[in-house]
């Protein structure tokens, strides 16, 4: 590709846990000499994959393995993953702040990183002092960095305090200043990581505005690492998906969110009941399970963007029984959000088994949750069965949770919370009076 700026090739990196070097002087020795002689490290060809959740049964670890990308000029690439998948490590060494232990890579022109609250800033320093510093180490004269300087100082909102150490700075005002440093003085490439969090949510609306700026007028190239979804939906058009040091995909944003929020629920650290099997035995009926489904089948992880399907499955143990299945959804405090049966939805929906008398057997009731509807939180799950003439209802209280994740695709540039308890995807209509 004639205008890849960022070529990443076989890159791995393998860290020991513990002590630093092999342990002893004949494995140092060993490892030396290799060097020396120009062959391969005897060590790298141990190791295990950076899984956080397992117990290590060796003493070396790979953050990283066999990395393989390239990064077009202009383009905004968004990186994201758990923790501990590797991000911060590649921006290191992206940056050029540690190495690759094997691999290559090739960059174009001159690279900026923000990787942590005050990368590249001294602490005695003045905030003005640092500007000149980080532009000088970016290889800046002088006076071009005057000409940027009131673009920088109106950027960060520090005025105030730009004649004081920064150490005397709130990380808030670290952020700040860092940023505009970063982005006015024009790298070829900029690399962001998870620094922006710090920052209040009209700052962070700031600087997302600032680097779309960047990469579309000016032709800049970025790396932008998150946790916040809205965040990079909002900035980048292709993503990288690592896990446990290894590259999963690298695609278009809304595929690499999409697998990302369904990735493998055991390795999120959030493991969530999405199906319940012989739950409770009344004198008439049977709950024997309860599931909460998406488009790939059974799963208690949803977008916000996603549709969810709460199926009811039961047994039916006396002839005659009219019963109406209900299903309440509650916030993770236990209040209740909504209560919905299928009696009012019979009309519209025609439900061939509502009013019906039932004889006994095994039936399946699906309550469907439409997208945009749940706001991004933990929500439990209490099912019913109410009989037409009877108040002995069956029910299982709190038997589900299901973990809705932001997708941004609501909140594009918004950063802060969203607030209340839904988030219903309404529909407007707005009309000129004069």
């Amino acid at each position: 590709m004639s205008n890849t700026v960022i070529k990443v090739e076989n890159l791995s990196k393998q860290y020991r846990l513990g002590e630093v070097g092999t342990g002893s002087m004949r494995d140092d020795f060993k490892r030396f000499r290799y060097r020396m002689m120009g062959k391969k490290d005897p060590y790298l060809t141990i190791g295990e994959k950076n899984n956080r959740n397992t117990k290590s049964n060796s003493d070396y670890v790979w953050a990283l393995k066999d990395i393989n990308f390239e990064v077009a000029q202009g383009e905004i690439v968004g990186i994201i993953g758990r923790n501990g998948a590797g991000k911060s490590t590649l921006l290191k060494i992206l940056s050029r702040t540690t190495g690759p232990t094997t691999g290559l890579v090739k960059a174009k022109g001159r690279i900026a990183s923000l990787l942590e609250v005050g990368t590249g800033f001294h602490g005695e320093l003045t905030g003005r002092e640092n500007i000149f510093l980080n532009g000088a180490i970016m290889g800046l004269r002088k006076h071009e960095i005057s000409r940027r300087l009131d673009e920088i100082i109106d950027f960060a909102e520090v005025e105030r305090y730009l004649d004081t150490p920064v150490k005397r700075y709130s990380s808030g005002m670290y952020v700040r200043l860092a940023f505009a440093v970063a982005a006015h003085l024009d790298p070829d490439i900029l690399i962001v990581d998870e620094v922006l969090a710090v920052g209040d949510a009209d700052f962070q609306k700031k600087c997302l505005g600032k680097l779309s700026q960047v990469s579309k007028v000016n032709g800049r190239t970025i790396l932008f690492v998150s946790h916040n979804m809205a965040a990079v939906t909002s900035l980048c058009n292709n993503c990288i998906l690592l896990q446990n040091g290894s590259l999963e995909s690298f695609d278009s944003t809304s595929k690499i969110i999409h697998q990302y929020i369904l990735a493998d629920e055991s390795q999120k650290g959030e493991i969530l009941e999405n199906e319940i099997k012989y739950v409770q035995k009344y004198e008439w009926a049977l709950f024997k399970a309860i599931r909460t489904l998406g488009q790939n089948g059974i799963q208690s992880r949803f977008g916000i963007n996603e549709v969810i399907s709460i199926e009811l499955e039961y047994e039916i143990l006396r002839d005659n029984e009219m019963i109406y299945p209900s299903v309440h959804i509650l916030d993770n405090l236990g209040n209740t959000i909504l209560a919905t049966f299928n009696a009012h939805s019979a009309n519209t929906y025609k439900d061939p088994l509502f009013g019906v008398p039932l004889k006994k057997g095994i039936y399946k009731s699906v309550c469907t949750i439409p997208a945009f509807f749940l706001n991004d939180n933990t929500y439990l799950i209490s099912c019913f069965l109410v009989p037409k003439f009877s108040s002995d209802f069956a029910m299982v209280i709190e038997v589900l949770s299901i973990l809705i994740v932001e997708t941004g695709e609501m909140r594009k540039e918004f950063a802060g919370p969203w607030i209340g308890l839904i988030r219903p995807k309404m529909h407007w209509n707005s009309f000129k009076l004069s």
